[in-house]
């Protein structure tokens, strides 16, 4: 029944509403404010989370990493930095390691088989639809001759993509790396490097004893084309490298040929014109002790051939 005041007017009825967060939070004169309580964190939604982003969980990370002043390596870069031994199939496989940080200058790149050819081409992207660094590599033998080189990689984002261009039947083993990887412009003597002009070629011969060799190519700046070709008698090929860089002084070619057996010449052919010559560094960095064990068979020599070779 509704209610009337002394007038005998029936009264309104009244609304009641609920306070505002804000009259709730606000402290009342006289009233110690206490703090809500701390929200606790779970550690299942901060694993997640984590591997969300991409990164180390708390409790993994490292105190060294922690410090003020360093940063927490990506988890990606990481992977990538202690790259494993990869498979990539035959028939135009392609496998690609990517490098966000600006902090990787170079990486070796590393390619081998269980005796079977290696036919592989090997790119460098540094962005969309650009490859400073081109390189096709043909190997007879992955066991005998594995193929070893350094990619410059200056001002990244940069991306290393390797391409099996056999047969299917003969799948590569490849490694990609950015730990330790020596400047290889420190371990050349450019005083020492010889120059070869566009279009003109120079061979080097090697003895037995000799079990691999450095081959290092430059220029001044302008591009880098070239052909090397490792060969074991004549015309016999045993590896062939074609390479094309955009600088040659910022991106050298650097790379580390096994030269097992008798009979090894190096034949570098400067591919680009005239106006693009080439500096070429070749040099042995490993000799067999034993001038025996790395030789070939040598008939009718009565033993004058070992003093002929130490003259």
């Amino acid at each position: 029944a509704p209610n009337f005041d002394n007038d005998g007017m029936p009264q309104q009825p009244s609304i009641i509403t609920a306070p505002d967060d804000d009259m709730m939070s606000a402290p009342v004169e006289g009233q110690q404010q206490i703090p809500p309580p701390p929200r606790a964190r779970d550690p299942a939604h901060e694993a997640a989370k984590d591997r969300f982003l991409g990164r180390q969980s708390l409790s993994a990370r490292s105190p060294a990493i922690t410090q003020p002043g360093t940063s927490i390596t990506n988890r990606r870069e990481k992977i990538g930095t202690e790259s494993a031994l990869i498979t990539v199939q035959g028939g135009r496989a392609l496998r690609t390691w990517s490098y966000l940080s600006d902090a990787v200058e170079r990486v070796k790149v590393e390619l081998n088989t269980e005796g079977r050819p290696i036919n592989a081409d090997l790119e460098l992207w540094q962005g969309p639809n650009n490859a400073p660094c081109r390189i096709r590599v043909y190997v007879e033998d992955g066991t005998a001759r594995p193929f070893c080189t350094v990619i410059e990689t200056p001002r990244g984002p940069n991306t290393v993509a390797i391409r099996n261009i056999s047969e299917i039947e003969f799948p590569i083993s490849a490694r990609v790396s950015s730990r330790d990887v020596e400047d290889p412009r420190h371990v050349a003597d450019y005083a020492s490097g010889r120059i070869i002009q566009g279009g003109a070629l120079r061979t080097y011969p090697f003895q037995s004893i000799v079990n691999s060799i450095l081959v290092m190519l430059n220029t001044d700046g302008r591009p880098l084309n070239a052909r090397i070709e490792l060969m074991q008698g004549p015309n016999n090929n045993k590896q062939v490298v074609e390479l094309f860089t955009e600088d040659g002084f910022d991106r050298p070619f650097y790379a580390i040929l096994p030269t097992p057996g008798s009979g090894n010449t190096v034949r570098i052919v400067n591919t680009a014109p005239v106006e693009f010559p080439l500096y070429a560094f070749v040099e042995p960095i490993e000799i067999d002790d034993n001038p025996l064990s790395n030789m070939d068979v040598v008939v009718g020599g009565e033993g004058s051939w070992f003093g002929e070779m130490h003259k």
